[in-house]
């Protein structure tokens, strides 16, 4: 499915305060407000101009929208309008048991609260918080109470890379219906430090597409669209689908800047958060026209644009290798995915692949660890 009129889903960063303090914060989020911040007004008429594209799916996020005393005014307001309606809090008292039950009158479609390793200690110290553990198990439980569907969002690093089935078997305790894996981009305050070697991710994406086969929720990476890549190469090899997210094989391509867009908290126009390339503002920029027709965005959404192998690569168009994170370590957004092990079949250009002794470096690869 191609994206050219509008995006599958649309993240609006209401807000970049937050009272968590997390190691790979995209936003380096902080207590308070920006004064800068879009309005209730402007936020309206940009759910508005959303809506009048028709789609599908809204999230807010932060920082912590919780942080903004009119939430509830928005979902109401996204609902209203007819779109589909998402929001990722912070697991932090301001998530109250009626906040959540209010947000559940309110329509909202689902709820999405990160946890990022298998055990509280862990959790804390990545988040920055005591206590931010046991509260993200709450909120969820809370909210299916209420009967908003719940998801699970996990920033997959150098430090817990190796803990993706004590993950599955915690997620699968919650009743979420998605388990989101995020592999980590290093911007804001995520450093280079917290990547693994592109062989742990390969190794990792086979592990996922392991477990999604017997587990009763759906798996979808971000930052990793090489997750299709392996899932199709599985199907080919076993003759057998496993099951994935909305963004797997046969579901939604989505990438940075292909059906998916991102505003930030004073309004400029990304193709997404962790790839910052400002392309307009919606403050003085119709978003969708902007997402149409700017040439970065275009750009996105064409696997001829890409260069290195991944502009070569055969799996190009279901995949296209993180944007954001080729962006972050090259400073161009057409530029080989780091994080990828895969060696398109004839390829014999320059490989710029993330090691073991964290720099970048001409390899030998093998072309799967299945092949």
């Amino acid at each position: 499915m191609r994206f050219d009129d509008r995006p599958f889903i649309a993240i609006w960063e209401t807000t970049q305060a937050c009272d968590l303090a997390c190691t790979h914060c995209r936003a380096s989020a902080r207590p308070e407000r920006d004064r800068a911040e879009l309005s209730t007004l402007e936020g309206m008429h940009l759910l508005d101009a959303l809506a009048a594209a028709k789609v599908p799916l809204v999230v807010l996020t932060g920082g912590d929208p919780a942080k903004r005393p009119d939430l509830l005014a928005l979902v109401r307001h996204g609902v209203s309008r007819g779109l589909g309606m998402g929001l990722t809090p912070s697991a932090t008292p301001l998530v109250t048991h009626r906040l959540i039950h209010e947000l559940a009158g309110a329509g909202l479609s689902r709820l999405a609260i990160s946890v990022d390793a298998p055990d509280p200690e862990r959790h804390d110290a990545f988040r920055g918080v005591s206590g931010s553990f046991q509260r993200s198990l709450q909120i969820l439980q809370e909210a299916r109470e209420a009967g908003i569907r719940t998801q699970i969002n996990t920033s997959v690093h150098a430090g817990n890379i190796h803990e993706l089935e004590r993950m599955a078997r915690l997620v699968e305790t919650t009743g979420c219906v998605l388990w989101s894996v995020f592999f980590v981009v290093p911007t804001g305050r995520a450093g280079v430090h917290l990547l693994p070697t592109a062989h742990e991710v390969e190794r990792s994406l086979n592990q996922l597409a392991d477990i999604a086969a017997r587990v009763p929720f759906s798996i979808k990476t971000t930052a990793a669209p090489h997750y299709r890549r392996v899932l199709l190469q599985r199907k080919k090899a076993k003759a057998v689908a496993v099951k994935h997210g909305i963004h797997g094989v046969g579901g939604m391509r989505v990438n940075d800047g292909r059906g998916f867009l991102f505003v930030s908290h004073r309004g400029e126009i990304f193709p997404s958060g962790f790839l910052p390339i400002s392309c307009g503002n919606v403050r003085t920029d119709d978003v969708i026209q902007v997402y149409r027709t700017h040439a970065t965005f275009v750009g996105l959404r064409a696997p001829d644009w890409l260069q290195g192998k991944c502009g070569v690569c055969e799996y190009r168009s279901v995949c296209g290798g993180s944007r954001a994170r080729a962006y972050a370590l090259t400073g161009d957004p057409r530029a080989s995915d780091a994080l990828c092990a895969y060696v398109p079949e004839g390829y014999d250009g320059p490989l710029d692949i993330l090691t073991a002794n964290g720099r970048h470096r001409v390899l030998p690869v093998l072309q799967s660890e299945d092949q």
